[in-house]
């Protein structure tokens, strides 16, 4: 069973940075697409990056593009997202998720949810000044 655990959440004030991992354990991410997700008060989930953690292959959302940059360790057991230019819109929890690479990392499966089979708990990000 593959287990995500997500860190790196916190308070921040706007214009800063954040950088969170996804560490995984249980079984190896090399087969799997890592996508991080997140969900804010009263609003649906929705998807921020993906990376394909075999090859490295990564898409961004296009809210994102800019500010965001993942990526995953040497060892591919931990996906990082690093997070700039943080606003108070972006306070919400982040969800780091998993499941099979089959289709181009660019495919709209790998930008919804209900694409993915494992999660993690989620840690929240707040942004304010």
């Amino acid at each position: 069973q593959l287990q995500l655990v997500e860190s790196g959440g916190g308070l921040a004030q706007p214009g800063e940075s954040l950088r969170l991992s996804c560490a995984a354990s249980g079984l190896s991410l090399n087969s799997y697409v890592i996508g991080w997700f997140r969900h804010a008060p009263g609003k649906e989930r929705e998807g921020v990056s993906c990376i394909s953690v075999s090859d490295g292959s990564t898409h961004y959302a296009d809210s994102w593009k800019g500010r965001v940059t993942i990526s995953r360790d040497n060892a591919k057991t931990t996906v990082y997202l690093q997070m700039n230019s943080l606003k108070p819109e972006d306070t919400a929890v982040y969800y780091c998720a998993a499941t099979p690479r089959l289709y181009d990392i660019n495919s709209y499966y790998y930008t919804q949810p209900v694409g993915y089979d494992f999660w993690g708990q989620g840690t929240q990000v707040t942004i304010s000044s």
